[in-house]
């Protein structure tokens, strides 16, 4: 074959030397018409030889100057042919993949080859290429499979336009994707974009649970609006990360926008699973894992995974135990890389957030070792520094004091300037605990354990991120409020807060609210103790943090204290900062957690 093509770059040559060649577009027509498919890495060889040995001749003929020009003009239309073809082989192989497996096995097929993950990924309008090819197969699976892009492709082109629109008509930063209260969502906005049976019905379960059931409109799934669904919500998901992701006016906020899309659809997907699974939809159910773990792929692949961030917790509770409970099985089939790793340290403090301390270690213990494997030393220090706080949460202080004592090391050796100041702030925050708990008051110890949390906070200012710098105050403040300087408590954990509520990390806001309603508890200043006491448990309740328990029982001490006459009047007072905060909704909801609590 290499033979063959010489000879026709040998003719192309003499032609233009000839002057019966004068065009590029000529080029291109006899490339066009002599190169056979499946063959253009041997064309390329054996043009580079040519070329290769032409350029060593020029200093000796004349005549080869003009015959590398010749060569040079059919490169060049070779590159373009290559690029223009490439596509098409592409598309052509994806069809015969299609067709050659059982119909059993062709959707899953189909979305490996429109993993958003390829190295060459087709684009939207290489898909409806694809579709055109499926559509004529001859063949009523692929038809559906057709229609099923088809019906895809064409919902987005209505929804595009509306893409961001809904972003305008409400102020803060959830933007639909989680938080106490949400006046607005994306949901309705595109419902109205699609037809109204099934891509319209699911987007407007998402809006209303209450109204409309998740579970009902899947009754209805077959494979082709299944796969028009997935389409639809994938495209969708890669538009918004990459608007926030090109935001100027301020990139960490983008980017912290961008995460929270990639989780609230990664979670949709799980949900969409479990419920498939109920409806004994097998097919379905294992497509749906496979669309969730490409999403999880994109999300691990990213810079800005957050490894020590707290965005599951600003999902709200629903949407963290869908994640939680659903996201094992789609794990459990992703082979032991470094995203695994990533996605692992995720859901394990997640699981801390939600009080499951043996799974939160299990799963951060997986991920070392899958990290150490991998040699993403990063991740393994992350996961460590977890691990110290899963300690600290079940009160092992000493073991928390280790953890972050190997943390520390890894971090200093390998210039992990963030790993260094999660484990100084753990650090600091066990050595006070462990000292407190065998009520071992020697001033060496609490001041060396002050030293490591102010070098935190200096560290977390530096290399700008909020979600230390919140867990430095924190850790600093409770320090202050353990030594009995409630003032100093106060100051620094007011600026923690500042900047989880910048962040919107509802489990720190939490944490915050009630540290420093333990200070105001400690300075007897009772009033301002009782609303954040109060607004600490709503927001911990709401994601189903455990520590929300740890502010009711400050406020049920209060109750006792006062007496329930004067503590209504306390609460009465506080009742405007509360609604401007969580809402009439959050304030009528205490009761109720409170009687919860007593309840035990």
């Amino acid at each position: 074959m290499c033979d063959r093509y010489l000879e026709i770059i040998d003719q192309i040559v003499d032609l233009t030397l000839q002057g019966k060649i004068r065009s590029k577009n000529q080029v291109y027509r006899l490339l066009e018409q002599e190169i056979k498919p499946g063959t253009g890495e041997i064309f390329e060889r054996c043009l580079q030889e040519k070329l290769r040995a032409t350029e060593a001749q020029l200093d000796k003929k004349l005549k080869a100057t003009r015959i590398l020009r010749a060569l040079q003009t059919i490169q060049g239309e070779w590159e373009r042919y290559s690029q223009e073809h490439q596509v098409a082989d592409a598309l052509n192989s994806a069809f015969d993949q299609i067709v050659a497996v059982d119909l059993a096995d062709r959707l899953a097929v189909l979305l490996r080859l429109i993993d958003p993950n390829q190295n060459q990924r087709f684009t939207l309008n290489q898909i409806q290429e694809l579709a055109k090819k499926l559509e004529q197969g001859g063949d009523g699976e692929l038809l559906e499979l057709a229609q099923g892009l088809q019906g895809g492709l064409k919902a987005f082109a209505a929804v595009e336009p509306q893409l961001i629109s809904w972003m305008y008509e409400r102020s803060g930063r959830n933007l639909g994707f989680g938080g106490v209260v949400e006046k607005i969502s994306p949901w309705p906005v595109w419902a109205q974009q699609v037809e109204p049976l099934f891509l319209g019905q699911f987007f407007q379960a998402l809006a209303f649970p209450e109204a409309v059931s998740l579970q009902t409109v899947l009754t209805q799934a077959t494979r082709r609006n299944w796969l028009s669904l997935a389409l639809l919500l994938q495209a969708i998901q890669r538009g918004l990360v990459a608007w926030f992701d090109q935001q100027p006016y301020d990139l960490k906020v983008g980017k912290q926008l961008a995460t929270r899309t990639f989780l609230t659809f990664a979670v949709i997907w799980s949900q969409v699973s479990h419920l498939l699974q109920q409806l004994g939809q097998t097919e379905l159910v294992n497509a749906s894992f496979q669309v969730t773990l490409q999403l999880l792929r994109a999300f691990a692949q990213r810079e800005d995974f957050p490894l020590y961030g707290g965005m599951f917790a600003a999902l709200g509770g629903e949407y963290l135990r869908y994640t939680l409970t659903y996201f094992d099985e789609p794990l459990g089939r992703l082979e032991a890389t470094s995203e695994k790793a990533k996605i692992l340290t995720l859901l394990g403090y997640s699981q801390r957030t939600l009080g499951h301390y043996d799974r939160a270690l299990a799963f951060h213990e997986q991920a070392i070792t899958i990290a150490r494997r991998c040699q993403d030393q990063r991740c393994e220090i992350a996961n460590l520094n977890h691990i110290a706080r899963t300690y600290g949460s079940r009160k092992q202080y000493q073991e928390m004091v280790e953890a972050s004592q190997r943390a520390l090391i890894l971090a200093r050796q390998l210039g992990d300037r963030l790993g260094e100041t999660n484990a100084l702030i753990n650090l600091g925050y066990g050595e006070v605990f462990a000292a407190q708990a065998v009520e071992q008051y020697n001033p060496d110890i609490y001041e060396s354990a002050v030293y490591y949390l102010r070098q935190g906070v200096t560290l977390a200012e530096q290399v700008g991120d909020r979600q230390s710098q919140a867990l430095a105050y924190h850790s600093l403040g409770v320090a202050y409020a353990v030594l009995q300087q409630p003032q100093e408590a106060l100051a620094v954990l007011a600026k923690g807060l500042d900047c989880a509520q910048k962040l919107g990390d509802l489990y720190l806001q939490g944490l915050l609210y009630t540290a420093i309603a333990e200070a105001y508890y400690s300075a007897n200043i009772l009033t301002q103790a009782l609303i954040h006491g109060c607004l600490g448990m709503y927001l911990l309740a709401q994601i189903e943090a455990q520590e929300w328990r740890q502010a009711a029982g400050l406020i049920t001490a209060l109750l006792a204290q006062w007496g329930e006459e004067i503590w209504q009047q306390a609460l009465r007072e506080g009742r405007p900062q509360l609604i401007a905060l969580i809402g009439v909704e959050g304030y009528d909801a205490l009761g109720d957690l409170l009687a919860q609590y007593r309840a035990g």
